[in-house]
């Protein structure tokens, strides 16, 4: 059996690393290339392709066990040293009606997903010019469908990296929105930018600290770690979007690696990247403090005197997603609970996750943190029993 190996996809790189990514000039190169071959394209063979393109996408976002597609009746072949006019290719009918899945990929559990990937480079691979052309056209379209049309566009957005981290996820505020000066922080303003035509006018409130990040809709906390949604069910669902977005930036450039030199693809995933990493790290923020705050009432109601475990929560920001550090405070029997046992198990969870080398630094840094929260809080509590 193959070892795996824990890779790290475009959109989950951080910073210096996607930047070397971006100077591959043959990635680059074919990117351009197929938006030249696509635009080479008749109308009615662009229409066509986009077509295929949209169901494809929706067939493996929804993880349907059979996929078809079909390929065009032609196409024009560009002739990329310039060598000769561009040419009009028929694609033979045998090739025009693709399926991949059936019973046996169900069985064995290959996704449709990697079954189409492997299927349209297989096409590609083709002798036949009209056959691999029209593949890979397919397969560039299916990619910035995923990206242009599923995904939301958000608003320009800045961040800045905290300092010593490479990631940016600090937004940097607009200039050219100053605060007013009879608004709240929590006060909802109407969001701006122009208008959907086909949908209408719709106006969505929201607060300024969310109109700082790239999607406003989606943002649950400030910069505090204060909940600025309904409960923390809203918030934990804001994030799941979040994921949900990056997941289909991921989906993209695993089928299209050189979509990464996409502008709209980029500034998607500068956009929400920074926002899920702020946003994760906030609501693990806010945990920890109700965390604290139960911890204190249980105790005050002599509740805690058979044990206590915590699972403290934290956002990896490689994975991008939400895990906790589990450790026990106080063994299960019973043991009167005191502030000291906390601070004690605290400290020592400290220089264990210190020592963690399967974390980023900087997760490492707020999980740390975290823990020192629990640190002060109970020695405090320690400190005023005394």
């Amino acid at each position: 059996m193959a070892k795996k190996t824990n890779s790290l996809r475009p959109s989950q790189m951080p910073a210096p690393a996607y930047q070397v990514f971006l100077s591959n000039p043959n990635l680059e190169a074919e990117y351009h290339e197929r938006e030249a071959s696509f635009d080479a394209q008749a109308p009615i063979i662009q229409r066509f392709l986009e077509m295929q393109a949209s169901q494809l996408a929706d067939s493996i976002v929804h993880n349907q066990p059979q996929v078809r597609f079909a390929l065009p009746d032609r196409v024009t072949l560009l002739c990329h040293n310039h060598q000769r006019e561009p040419e009009d290719l028929v694609v033979s009918p045998q090739y025009r009606e693709q399926w991949v899945g059936g019973i046996f990929d169900r069985i064995t559990g290959v996704s449709s997903r990697d079954l189409l990937k492997n299927r349209l480079i297989e096409l590609e691979d083709s002798k036949d010019e009209a056959v691999s052309t029209s593949a890979s056209l397919i397969r560039h379209l299916l990619a910035r469908h995923l990206v242009h049309t599923l995904l939301p566009s958000g608003r320009s957005v800045t961040y800045t990296a905290p300092e010593g981290e490479e990631i940016p996820t600090l937004p940097v505020p607009d200039a050219d929105q100053p605060a007013s000066a009879i608004t709240a922080p929590t006060d909802a303003i109407t969001q701006d930018g122009p208008p959907d035509r086909s949908r209408g006018e719709l106006l969505v409130p929201f607060v300024p600290a969310a109109r700082r990040f790239y999607l406003p809709q989606w943002v649950a906390f400030d910069g505090d770690g204060q909940l600025l949604v309904g409960s923390l069910n809203e918030a934990e669902a804001n994030l799941a979007s979040m994921q949900r977005f990056v997941a289909l930036l991921h989906l993209a450039v695993s089928l299209a690696p050189y979509f990464v030199f996409d502008p709209l693809y980029q500034t998607k995933r500068y956009g929400m990247l920074g926002q899920l990493i702020h946003q994760g790290r906030q609501q693990a923020r806010y945990e920890v403090k109700e965390m604290i705050r139960v911890i204190k009432q249980r105790a005050a109601a002599h509740d805690l005197n058979r044990g206590l475990s915590l699972s403290v929560p934290y956002f990896d920001d490689q994975s991008l997603e939400m895990r906790t550090h589990d450790f026990v405070v106080i063994p299960a029997g019973r043991i009167l609970f005191v502030p000291a046992f906390v601070v004690q198990a605290a400290r020592e969870e400290q220089v264990k996750v210190a020592q963690d080398t399967r974390l980023s630094p900087s997760t490492r840094k707020y999980l740390l943190e975290d823990l020192q929260a629990f640190e002060e809080a109970f020695y405090r509590q320690g400190k005023h029993h005394e």
